[in-house]
């Protein structure tokens, strides 16, 4: 049976991870969701709609920037129990979860083989370093990078490269949990 891979797409803020995810949709019909919307959905907004007066789900996602190391760590508490939690929840819904940002979910996400790769989007030329107080994970937990330093062009055509070998690869004939 014919599927992609279940993606994972990490990098710190602003490298390119839902422009990525945008590409490979449109182009190629592979499903995703961000960390971060996934989170507002599924429980951030819950729990900071009173503190930060927030009317909806959405305007508690926009304002996410803002409190960067405070959704870090609502999502790692939210994973306490399981590190995989978000993870799983976010498979359900698609092929790519986007945004991952904790060394021991990457972790132990890897060891139940949730994803069959992990695609770090490198833009450190031209991006900031994130503080460790909102992303701890780094581009040795990656099995692939995608140059993402010059123009949009450049990217959306590895991403499209990349895309178009994704689509052809039966995975299960790779598949080491069947």
């Amino acid at each position: 049976m014919q599927r992609f891979p279940k993606l994972l797409i990490v990098s710190g803020k602003r490298s390119g991870k839902d422009t990525m995810a945008e590409i490979l949709h449109e182009e190629f019909g592979l499903s995703y969701k961000g960390s971060s919307q996934a989170a507002a959905d599924m429980f951030i907004y819950d729990e900071l709609r009173e503190k930060y007066g927030y009317e909806t789900p959405e305007e508690c996602f926009e304002d996410r920037h803002n409190h960067r190391p405070e959704w870090y760590q609502m999502i790692c508490d939210y994973n306490k129990d399981d590190r995989t939690r978000l993870a799983k929840g976010i498979l359900e819904m698609a092929d790519c979860y986007v945004g991952m940002r904790d060394r021991d979910e990457i972790t132990a996400c890897l060891n139940e083989k949730l994803f069959d790769l992990v695609i770090w989007v490198d833009a450190s030329e031209r991006v900031e370093p994130e503080g460790s107080d909102s992303f701890n994970i780094d581009k040795s937990c990656a099995d692939i990078i995608i140059d993402n330093n010059g123009t949009e062009e450049e990217f959306r055509n590895r991403v499209i490269r990349l895309g178009s070998v994704l689509s052809k690869i039966n995975i299960a004939e790779y598949d080491t949990c069947k």
